[in-house]
């Protein structure tokens, strides 16, 4: 997909300023407790998520986050299709203070593509 270049710059800047975990990490730090966050739209992630995943799509993040993940010191995994809304939704979320957060690296294509689920 073809983005703007005003989003990819945003996307870029925040990639670089949250941490991005390889899939093969993810299995083990949710079985370690960390909450895996599918911050793509209702639609896609019926279609097709990471098993476990709680939905919230990137525009309700901000409103809804802290009703369903009320403690700032909780590791959340956000993860989109391939990296850019899963960057973009972790840099939101350590701005509001989830310190923790972080993102899937290739996203859940990626992930998929390495556990063949």
């Amino acid at each position: 997909m073809a983005y703007t270049e005003k989003f990819q710059t945003m996307s870029d800047n925040a990639i670089a300023r949250v941490n991005a975990l390889e899939p093969s990490q993810v299995d083990k730090l949710v079985a370690d407790g960390a909450i895996l966050l599918d911050i793509r739209d209702k639609e896609e992630h019926d279609k097709s998520n990471i098993e476990g995943s709680i939905n919230l799509s990137r525009g309700k993040l901000e409103m809804n986050i802290e009703g369903i993940i009320p403690d700032l010191n909780s590791l959340i995994i956000c993860y989109c299709n391939a990296n850019n809304r899963g960057a973009l939704s972790a840099a939101t979320l350590k701005d509001m203070g989830y310190y923790n957060a972080m993102f899937i690296s290739g996203g859940r294509i990626a992930y998929l593509a390495l556990t063949d689920k």
